[in-house]
């Protein structure tokens, strides 16, 4: 069925992608900004520097923006799987019940509670064990993102099942927990989380800096963003390798189409830094090539070629071909892989790069810094820049397995709604994208009235003393 010249699959397609993509801004963000203000009491409880206390209250007012942002779109994507997917979700129910459900009762129910206890006991317990409810508000967020991806590793690789009256029902629930997959998508992802909100909180640092404003918080607060995302961004590349050597194995198309080859490599293989494609005659036009480089990237060492998109594409048509409701033309993923796979993996170098200089320009012996302008700039900028890498590592997650949903058992075509039009779709995604433009800009002029009012303006009975009431409107406020 079409609409203005859109299919309903598309629509369903670009309805999941908005809330999808949308709701993933706040995950990584929430759940680093728990371990930078962890971070940040700990180091409190420690060296009784109330600078730290301050920086752990000012930067928690921007994570508890985050979260309730994430709470929110959160249960708006869980609505697709009812609106749009729902024969998806017959396929799928059995798997998905017991993770998802284990995410909402244990870990979610981990996270809120522990939250509200750090939030309104600052003057209740002891400094230490005030410190302990934010670790375990990180700690939950961390095994609610685990069961999420316990599923999602699932759909990418599909173990421990067996199939019964057309729906994959599971084998073992050990099994799930198994997936090789699982164990680089989920520290790949928590890595990142945490790269994500330390240079957002860096960038915030800068800006403040550039205006001059309250140098010593701000440097500091600088100095434990860079910290932590130096070693983060390092460990998120690296798992990233790991997880580039499971989808070599698991899934040869979608690497195949990270690197754009339509054709099967020489021996040895080279890196294409970038190129020109020419979809409609399936072959790359012009390249900008690093002898052996692809070589190194997918084998560890400096020979072996890579099939390319064409061949694995007849693979897949002889191995699969008459086994679904839909017919299946074409296995190859859409271009977008490759240019999010250089940006998501250009943006890890660069942030390396830039945590190691605004570290040594910041260090206590010379602190030199603030004299560094065009440094706080980049710094300034790139905190959206942890934003486009995690949307482009989901493009490349959900995009690189099409045309199937669940890889190798259920397709796209297949999974979609029955009962829903193409009128619907077209007025829950105008209402969707008015919501989550409502829900951005609330973030966005939240947070920046908090960084415009500053340190100075945090009150220990603004939302985390012990007399004032949780839903008051003082909470969230400066007033």
């Amino acid at each position: 069925m079409f609409v203005l010249g859109v299919s309903l699959l598309s629509l369903a397609r670009f309805q999941f992608a908005m809330t999808t993509i949308f709701h993933f801004f706040f995950v990584p963000f929430s759940i680093g900004m728990a371990l930078l203000t962890a971070i940040m009491e700990t180091i409190y409880v420690f060296k009784r520097d109330e600078d730290y206390k301050k920086m752990a209250k000012f930067w928690g007012k921007i994570f508890l923006l985050s979260f309730a942002v994430g709470v929110v779109t959160g249960i708006i994507q869980e609505f697709q799987f009812g609106m749009n997917w729902s024969d998806y979700s017959r396929f799928m129910g059995d798997i998905f019940g017991a993770p998802l459900a284990i995410e909402a009762l244990l870990a979610f129910f981990m996270e809120s509670v522990f939250i509200g206890m750090w939030m309104f006991t600052w003057d209740r317990f002891k400094p230490a064990i005030h410190a302990l409810f934010i670790w375990l508000v990180m700690l939950g967020s961390s095994i609610s993102a685990l069961w999420i991806l316990t599923a999602n590793s699932f759909m990418q690789n599909p173990v421990a099942y067996r199939i019964a009256n057309g729906r994959a029902e599971m084998a073992s629930f050990t099994g799930l927990l198994k997936n090789p997959q699982l164990w680089v998508e989920f520290p790949h992802v928590i890595f990142g989380a945490f790269t994500t909100a330390a240079f957002a909180l860096a960038g915030m640092a800068a800006w403040r800096l550039l205006k001059k404003e309250n140098k010593v918080f701000y440097r500091k607060s600088l100095r434990v963003g860079l910290w932590v995302g130096l070693v983060a961004a390092i460990l998120t590349v690296a798992v990233g390798d790991l997880q580039t050597q499971q989808v070599v194995k698991d899934q040869p198309m979608k690497f195949a189409a990270t690197e754009g080859i339509y054709k099967d490599t020489g021996d040895p293989a080279s890196w294409s830094v970038v190129q020109g494609f020419d979809t409609k005659n399936k072959k790359v036009t012009w390249s900008i090539e690093v002898p052996k480089m692809l070589s190194l990237l997918t084998y560890h060492k400096a020979s072996g070629s890579v099939k390319g998109m064409d061949t694995i594409n007849k693979e897949l048509h002889a191995k699969y071909d008459g086994k679904f409701g839909s017919d299946i033309s074409y296995y190859v993923p859409p271009k977008t892989l490759f240019w999010s796979f250089r940006i998501m993996a250009g943006s890890g170098m660069f942030f390396i790069l830039i945590a190691v200089l605004g570290l040594w320009f910041s260090r206590a012996k010379r602190n030199t810094l603030q004299n560094k302008r065009w440094l706080l700039y980049v710094l300034g900028i790139s905190l959206w820049l942890p934003f486009i890498a995690n949307t482009c590592g989901w493009l490349i997650t959900e995009l690189g397995r099409f045309p199937w949903i669940v890889y190798g058992l259920y397709t796209i075509a297949d999974a979609v709604s029955p009962s829903v039009t193409a009128g619907d779709l077209w007025f829950s995604n105008t209402m969707y994208f008015l919501i989550f433009t409502l829900l951005g800009g609330t973030m966005i002029y939240f947070s920046h009235r908090t960084l415009v009012a500053g340190p100075d303006a945090l009150d220990d009975g603004a939302g985390y003393g012990t007399n004032v009431d949780p839903m008051a409107k003082g909470a969230f406020s400066h007033e």
